[in-house]
């Protein structure tokens, strides 16, 4: 059963080819949030459990927008796992390769894309029959070039890069044939969602999504 979630999961997300990185410390802006995301061309996001109104805000979001795809992020336990999917996430992604996060996950049917740093954690991802991983912080790592040297000696993996990914280097970044989409921040920032400033949040997703259209033309 897991395989085919994945499948659909990932089937959603290519077509995206970004994941908003949201991260909320009032609820009642959660929705207001997504739909400027959704207006702007971006009907999906990832809420991270950074904050305490994230497991609330991820609530309300699955609840009133059943339609929209969203995860959660900044999983780090299995218990953390499993409210994220009480609360109706679609899918998880991790700092970090978690073992015990990983197979959870697993067992339960939720897609999870693990974080990976070095040639050790994508093999350790292969060994858990992962076939897309997260890799994290890309930019400060060494950004694309880094990228493109560690999945050279793994051919089957494909990736989901962020961490410094903007509207300056997304396109870059999608050219890549081994990146299934990209996920950053800068849709959505702090300022912005407790100003209530989501006209911003929808020009910002429409400018990013204008972005991509090249690299996925160029596929």
């Amino acid at each position: 059963m897991y395989e085919p979630v994945v499948s659909d999961i990932l089937t959603r997300i290519r077509r995206t080819r970004l994941v908003p990185i949201i991260t909320i410390d009032d609820p009642s802006k959660a929705v207001p949030l997504v739909d400027a995301l959704a207006s702007g061309g971006l009907p999906c996001a990832e809420v991270t459990f950074r904050t305490a109104s994230a497991a609330e805000s991820l609530r309300r979001i699955t609840g009133e927008r059943p339609d929209l795809l969203v995860g959660a992020g900044t999983v780090l336990s299995p218990e953390q796992a499993a409210l994220a999917q009480s609360c109706g996430a679609r899918f998880v992604l991790s700092p970090g390769l978690n073992r015990r996060v990983v197979r959870w996950c697993q067992d339960h049917g939720l897609p999870i894309f693990p974080g990976v740093c070095t040639p050790t954690d994508i093999e350790m991802a292969l060994e858990q029959g992962l076939e897309v991983v997260k890799v994290f912080p890309i930019e400060p790592i060494g950004g694309l070039p880094y990228l493109k040297a560690i999945a050279a000696p793994f051919p089957t993996l494909e990736y989901l890069p962020t961490g410094g990914i903007s509207a300056a280097n997304l396109a870059a970044y999608l050219s890549f044939d081994k990146v299934v989409a990209c996920g950053g921040s800068w849709m959505t920032p702090a300022a912005w969602i407790a100003a209530g400033a989501f006209d911003r949040v929808r020009d910002a997703a429409r400018d990013a999504v204008a972005a991509a259209r090249p690299a996925a033309a160029g596929r």
